[in-house]
Protein backbone atom coordinates (compact mmCIF):
# COMPACT_ATOMS: atom_id res chain seq x y z
CA UNK A 1 0.00 0.00 0.00
CA UNK A 2 0.97 3.74 -0.54
CA UNK A 3 1.78 6.51 2.41
CA UNK A 4 -0.47 9.42 2.24
CA UNK A 5 1.25 12.41 3.41
CA UNK A 6 -1.56 14.21 4.34
CA UNK A 7 0.21 17.62 5.44
CA UNK A 8 0.89 18.07 1.56
CA UNK A 9 -2.59 16.97 0.69
CA UNK A 10 -3.82 20.05 2.66
CA UNK A 11 -0.96 21.69 1.73
CA UNK A 12 0.50 22.56 4.93
CA UNK A 13 3.54 21.56 7.24
CA UNK A 14 3.95 19.57 10.16
CA UNK A 15 3.52 22.23 12.73
CA UNK A 16 0.33 23.47 11.33
CA UNK A 17 -2.19 24.78 14.03
CA UNK A 18 -5.61 23.08 14.60
CA UNK A 19 -7.11 26.67 12.93
CA UNK A 20 -4.92 26.63 9.69
CA UNK A 21 -6.01 22.68 9.27
CA UNK A 22 -9.41 23.73 9.35
CA UNK A 23 -8.95 26.55 7.46
CA UNK A 24 -7.18 25.15 4.88
CA UNK A 25 -9.67 22.11 4.58
CA UNK A 26 -13.05 24.50 3.76
CA UNK A 27 -11.05 26.16 1.18
CA UNK A 28 -10.25 22.94 -0.42
CA UNK A 29 -13.59 21.14 0.06
CA UNK A 30 -15.03 23.96 -2.16
CA UNK A 31 -12.45 23.89 -4.40
CA UNK A 32 -12.92 20.16 -5.37
CA UNK A 33 -16.57 19.39 -4.26
CA UNK A 34 -18.05 17.20 -6.75
CA UNK A 35 -21.06 19.24 -7.25
CA UNK A 36 -19.53 22.55 -7.81
CA UNK A 37 -16.22 21.73 -8.90
CA UNK A 38 -14.79 21.76 -12.50
CA UNK A 39 -11.65 20.94 -11.29
CA UNK A 40 -10.14 17.60 -13.18
CA UNK A 41 -10.01 14.48 -10.92
CA UNK A 42 -12.30 17.13 -8.04
CA UNK A 43 -14.16 13.75 -6.70
CA UNK A 44 -11.26 11.77 -6.33
CA UNK A 45 -9.00 15.26 -4.62
CA UNK A 46 -12.24 16.06 -2.38
CA UNK A 47 -12.10 12.60 -0.98
CA UNK A 48 -8.22 13.02 -0.36
CA UNK A 49 -8.80 16.30 1.09
CA UNK A 50 -11.86 14.60 3.61
CA UNK A 51 -9.52 11.71 4.78
CA UNK A 52 -6.34 14.17 5.56
CA UNK A 53 -8.67 16.48 7.56
CA UNK A 54 -10.34 13.27 9.02
CA UNK A 55 -6.99 12.73 9.89
CA UNK A 56 -5.19 16.15 11.22
CA UNK A 57 -8.41 17.98 12.49
CA UNK A 58 -8.48 15.03 15.70
CA UNK A 59 -5.34 15.32 18.19
CA UNK A 60 -5.51 11.33 18.56
CA UNK A 61 -5.48 10.56 15.27
CA UNK A 62 -2.70 13.20 14.57
CA UNK A 63 -0.56 12.12 17.30
CA UNK A 64 -0.73 8.49 16.09
CA UNK A 65 -0.11 9.42 12.25
CA UNK A 66 2.46 12.31 13.66
CA UNK A 67 4.40 8.75 15.42
CA UNK A 68 5.16 7.64 11.81
CA UNK A 69 7.88 10.34 11.41
CA UNK A 70 8.73 12.88 8.29
CA UNK A 71 10.50 10.53 6.95
CA UNK A 72 8.02 9.35 4.58
CA UNK A 73 7.06 10.32 1.05
CA UNK A 74 3.43 10.22 -0.18
CA UNK A 75 3.63 7.14 -3.24
CA UNK A 76 6.08 5.27 -0.82
CA UNK A 77 5.06 1.47 -0.44
CA UNK A 78 4.61 1.00 3.01
CA UNK A 79 3.83 -0.95 5.91
CA UNK A 80 3.38 0.20 9.42
CA UNK A 81 5.61 -1.67 12.23
CA UNK A 82 4.17 -2.82 15.10
CA UNK A 83 5.40 -0.75 17.63
CA UNK A 84 4.16 2.51 15.37
CA UNK A 85 1.58 3.58 17.87
CA UNK A 86 0.30 4.33 20.97
CA UNK A 87 -3.18 2.24 20.75
CA UNK A 88 -6.01 4.46 20.99
CA UNK A 89 -10.37 3.75 19.98
CA UNK A 90 -10.77 5.97 17.24
CA UNK A 91 -13.74 8.01 17.14
CA UNK A 92 -14.91 8.94 12.91
CA UNK A 93 -16.47 12.22 11.75
CA UNK A 94 -17.78 11.25 8.74
CA UNK A 95 -20.78 9.30 7.65
CA UNK A 96 -19.99 5.39 6.48
CA UNK A 97 -20.65 5.77 2.65
CA UNK A 98 -17.82 8.65 2.94
CA UNK A 99 -15.74 7.06 5.21
CA UNK A 100 -15.79 3.09 3.29
CA UNK A 101 -13.95 5.73 0.41
CA UNK A 102 -10.94 6.33 2.61
CA UNK A 103 -7.82 4.66 1.43
CA UNK A 104 -6.28 1.30 2.66
CA UNK A 105 -4.16 3.57 4.02
CA UNK A 106 -5.90 4.96 6.10
CA UNK A 107 -7.61 1.79 7.14
CA UNK A 108 -4.82 0.08 7.98
CA UNK A 109 -3.40 2.52 10.92
CA UNK A 110 -7.24 3.58 11.83
CA UNK A 111 -9.75 0.36 11.72
CA UNK A 112 -12.03 2.23 8.82
CA UNK A 113 -14.59 0.48 6.83
CA UNK A 114 -12.15 -0.91 4.10
CA UNK A 115 -10.12 -3.37 3.56
CA UNK A 116 -11.42 -4.94 6.76
CA UNK A 117 -15.07 -5.57 5.68
CA UNK A 118 -18.01 -3.62 3.46
CA UNK A 119 -21.75 -3.22 4.61
CA UNK A 120 -23.84 -6.47 4.86
CA UNK A 121 -20.47 -8.73 6.26
CA UNK A 122 -16.74 -8.61 6.55
CA UNK A 123 -14.30 -10.28 3.79
CA UNK A 124 -12.51 -13.37 4.47
CA UNK A 125 -9.05 -11.35 4.27
CA UNK A 126 -5.52 -12.55 5.50
CA UNK A 127 -4.18 -10.52 8.25
CA UNK A 128 -1.35 -7.90 6.81
CA UNK A 129 2.44 -9.34 6.79
CA UNK A 130 4.33 -6.88 9.79
CA UNK A 131 8.07 -5.58 9.26
CA UNK A 132 10.17 -5.05 12.27
CA UNK A 133 13.74 -4.24 13.23
CA UNK A 134 16.46 -7.19 15.28
CA UNK A 135 19.83 -5.69 16.57
CA UNK A 136 22.07 -8.28 17.57
CA UNK A 137 25.67 -9.07 18.40
CA UNK A 138 28.53 -10.54 16.20
CA UNK A 139 28.53 -13.13 18.56
CA UNK A 140 25.26 -14.06 18.18
CA UNK A 141 25.36 -14.15 14.61
CA UNK A 142 28.40 -16.16 14.81
CA UNK A 143 26.85 -19.01 16.96
CA UNK A 144 23.18 -18.33 16.73
CA UNK A 145 20.55 -18.67 19.46
CA UNK A 146 16.69 -17.51 21.00
CA UNK A 147 15.93 -14.10 21.43
CA UNK A 148 12.67 -12.95 23.32
CA UNK A 149 11.26 -9.74 21.74
CA UNK A 150 8.54 -7.64 23.19
CA UNK A 151 6.59 -6.14 19.79
CA UNK A 152 3.87 -3.76 20.33
CA UNK A 153 1.21 -4.47 17.12
CA UNK A 154 -1.96 -2.17 16.48
CA UNK A 155 -5.10 -4.48 16.30
CA UNK A 156 -9.01 -3.78 15.51
CA UNK A 157 -10.84 -4.29 18.41
CA UNK A 158 -14.87 -4.91 18.40
CA UNK A 159 -15.76 -1.36 17.83
CA UNK A 160 -13.68 -0.73 14.69
CA UNK A 161 -10.84 1.10 15.69
CA UNK A 162 -7.60 0.26 17.18
CA UNK A 163 -5.63 -0.96 20.47
CA UNK A 164 -1.89 -1.41 20.68
CA UNK A 165 -1.28 -4.44 22.65
CA UNK A 166 2.21 -5.95 23.73
CA UNK A 167 3.17 -9.43 22.99
CA UNK A 168 6.39 -11.62 23.30
CA UNK A 169 7.89 -13.77 20.14
CA UNK A 170 10.52 -16.09 20.36
CA UNK A 171 12.90 -15.69 17.57
CA UNK A 172 15.51 -18.67 16.62
CA UNK A 173 18.47 -16.62 14.82
CA UNK A 174 20.49 -19.53 12.55
CA UNK A 175 24.24 -19.03 12.87
CA UNK A 176 26.01 -17.44 10.45
CA UNK A 177 22.88 -14.68 9.22
CA UNK A 178 24.19 -11.34 7.98
CA UNK A 179 22.88 -7.69 8.36
CA UNK A 180 20.06 -6.72 6.43
CA UNK A 181 19.06 -10.70 6.03
CA UNK A 182 15.35 -11.24 6.58
CA UNK A 183 13.84 -13.84 9.73
CA UNK A 184 10.29 -14.54 8.15
CA UNK A 185 8.06 -15.93 11.40
CA UNK A 186 5.00 -17.44 9.95
CA UNK A 187 1.40 -16.48 11.27
CA UNK A 188 3.11 -13.93 13.45
CA UNK A 189 1.87 -10.46 11.53
CA UNK A 190 -1.73 -9.53 11.92
CA UNK A 191 -4.59 -11.73 12.42
CA UNK A 192 -6.62 -12.36 9.46
CA UNK A 193 -10.67 -11.27 9.12
CA UNK A 194 -12.85 -14.15 10.01
CA UNK A 195 -11.06 -16.81 9.49
CA UNK A 196 -8.76 -15.53 7.29
CA UNK A 197 -5.28 -16.57 7.87
CA UNK A 198 -2.79 -14.59 9.75
CA UNK A 199 -0.04 -12.07 8.08
CA UNK A 200 3.41 -12.78 9.20
CA UNK A 201 6.49 -11.21 10.45
CA UNK A 202 9.58 -10.29 8.86
CA UNK A 203 12.23 -9.38 11.06
CA UNK A 204 15.28 -8.10 9.60
CA UNK A 205 18.57 -7.89 10.92
CA UNK A 206 21.02 -5.03 11.70
CA UNK A 207 24.44 -6.79 13.97
CA UNK A 208 25.92 -3.80 16.38
CA UNK A 209 29.02 -2.45 15.83
CA UNK A 210 31.74 -4.42 17.40
CA UNK A 211 34.95 -3.26 19.31
CA UNK A 212 37.57 -5.67 17.77
CA UNK A 213 36.35 -7.07 14.20
CA UNK A 214 34.52 -5.56 11.48
CA UNK A 215 32.32 -7.66 8.90
CA UNK A 216 32.54 -7.79 5.16
CA UNK A 217 29.77 -9.75 4.52
CA UNK A 218 30.64 -13.26 5.49
CA UNK A 219 34.22 -12.26 6.20
CA UNK A 220 35.43 -10.88 9.52
CA UNK A 221 38.15 -8.52 9.59
CA UNK A 222 40.71 -7.31 12.37
CA UNK A 223 43.64 -5.44 12.96
CA UNK A 224 46.35 -7.28 14.50
CA UNK A 225 49.10 -5.42 16.28
CA UNK A 226 52.86 -6.75 15.63
CA UNK A 227 56.09 -5.77 17.00
CA UNK A 228 59.09 -5.15 14.61
CA UNK A 229 61.05 -8.14 15.10
CA UNK A 230 57.96 -10.41 14.39
CA UNK A 231 57.62 -8.78 11.25
CA UNK A 232 60.80 -8.43 10.23
CA UNK A 233 61.64 -12.09 11.82
CA UNK A 234 58.43 -14.22 11.89
CA UNK A 235 56.76 -15.20 13.98
CA UNK A 236 53.77 -17.10 15.69
CA UNK A 237 51.39 -15.40 17.42
CA UNK A 238 47.83 -15.75 19.22
CA UNK A 239 44.42 -14.64 16.86
CA UNK A 240 41.34 -13.88 18.65
CA UNK A 241 38.74 -15.37 16.33
CA UNK A 242 34.84 -15.28 16.94
CA UNK A 243 35.01 -19.18 17.23
CA UNK A 244 37.73 -18.24 19.80
CA UNK A 245 42.20 -17.44 19.85
CA UNK A 246 43.70 -19.61 17.14
CA UNK A 247 47.72 -19.49 16.51
CA UNK A 248 48.67 -18.09 13.15
CA UNK A 249 52.07 -17.89 11.52
CA UNK A 250 53.43 -14.60 10.23
CA UNK A 251 55.90 -14.82 7.90
CA UNK A 252 59.33 -13.27 7.72
CA UNK A 253 59.25 -9.94 6.23
CA UNK A 254 55.94 -9.24 6.84
CA UNK A 255 54.65 -5.31 5.86
CA UNK A 256 52.95 -3.14 7.78
CA UNK A 257 48.73 -3.07 5.75
CA UNK A 258 49.89 -6.84 4.85
CA UNK A 259 46.83 -8.70 5.20
CA UNK A 260 46.57 -12.26 6.38
CA UNK A 261 43.43 -14.68 5.78
CA UNK A 262 42.53 -17.59 8.40
CA UNK A 263 39.89 -19.62 6.13
CA UNK A 264 36.49 -20.95 7.81
CA UNK A 265 37.29 -18.58 10.78
CA UNK A 266 34.17 -15.96 9.92
CA UNK A 267 30.50 -16.38 9.78
CA UNK A 268 28.95 -20.36 9.28
CA UNK A 269 27.37 -20.52 5.85
CA UNK A 270 27.90 -22.88 2.72
CA UNK A 271 30.93 -21.73 2.02
CA UNK A 272 31.98 -20.06 5.18
CA UNK A 273 33.37 -16.65 5.62
CA UNK A 274 37.42 -15.94 6.71
CA UNK A 275 38.84 -14.20 8.86
CA UNK A 276 41.07 -11.22 7.26
CA UNK A 277 43.97 -9.90 9.71
CA UNK A 278 45.41 -7.34 8.83
CA UNK A 279 49.04 -6.59 10.04
CA UNK A 280 49.74 -3.11 12.18
CA UNK A 281 53.58 -2.35 13.17
CA UNK A 282 53.68 -0.87 16.66
CA UNK A 283 57.04 0.61 17.52
CA UNK A 284 57.94 0.57 21.14
CA UNK A 285 57.60 3.72 22.66
CA UNK A 286 60.86 5.64 23.19
CA UNK A 287 60.39 7.21 26.57
CA UNK A 288 62.77 5.02 28.25
CA UNK A 289 66.49 5.27 28.41
CA UNK A 290 66.87 1.86 27.20
CA UNK A 291 64.56 1.89 24.46
CA UNK A 292 66.26 5.50 23.25
CA UNK A 293 69.38 3.65 23.44
CA UNK A 294 68.66 0.79 21.20
CA UNK A 295 66.90 2.90 18.65
CA UNK A 296 70.20 4.61 18.44
CA UNK A 297 72.44 2.32 18.05
CA UNK A 298 69.83 0.63 15.26
CA UNK A 299 70.40 4.51 13.64
CA UNK A 300 74.39 4.11 13.83
CA UNK A 301 74.65 0.40 12.28
CA UNK A 302 71.91 -0.08 10.68
CA UNK A 303 71.93 1.09 6.72
CA UNK A 304 68.18 1.90 6.63
CA UNK A 305 66.55 4.54 4.62
CA UNK A 306 63.15 4.59 5.27
CA UNK A 307 62.46 6.88 2.13
CA UNK A 308 64.66 5.51 -0.27
CA UNK A 309 61.72 3.55 -2.19
CA UNK A 310 59.66 7.13 -2.25
CA UNK A 311 62.95 8.73 -3.78
CA UNK A 312 63.44 6.31 -6.22
CA UNK A 313 60.07 6.59 -7.22
CA UNK A 314 60.08 10.59 -6.98
CA UNK A 315 63.51 10.40 -9.20
CA UNK A 316 61.59 8.12 -11.87
CA UNK A 317 59.17 10.56 -12.44
CA UNK A 318 61.33 13.59 -12.62
CA UNK A 319 63.38 11.71 -15.01
CA UNK A 320 60.53 10.95 -17.33
CA UNK A 321 59.34 14.12 -17.53
CA UNK A 322 62.48 15.97 -19.10
CA UNK A 323 62.44 13.48 -21.59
Amino acid sequence: MEFKDYYKVIGLGRDASADEIKRAYRKLARKYHPDVSKERNAEEKFKEVQEAYEVLHDPKKRAAYDQLGSDWRAGQQFRPPPDWGRGQRFEFSFGGQDQAGFSDFFSSLFGGREPFGRAGGQRFQRGEDRHARIEIDLEDAFHGGVRTLRLQQPEMTAAGGLELKEREVRVTIPPGVTGGQQIRLRGQGDSGTRTGEAGDLYLEITIRPHSVFQLEGRNVILALPVAPWEAALGAQVEVPTLGGSVQMKIPAGARAGQRLRLNGRGLPGKPPGDELVTLEIVLPPGDSAKTRALYEQMRRELDFDPRADLKRRVNSVHRGAKH
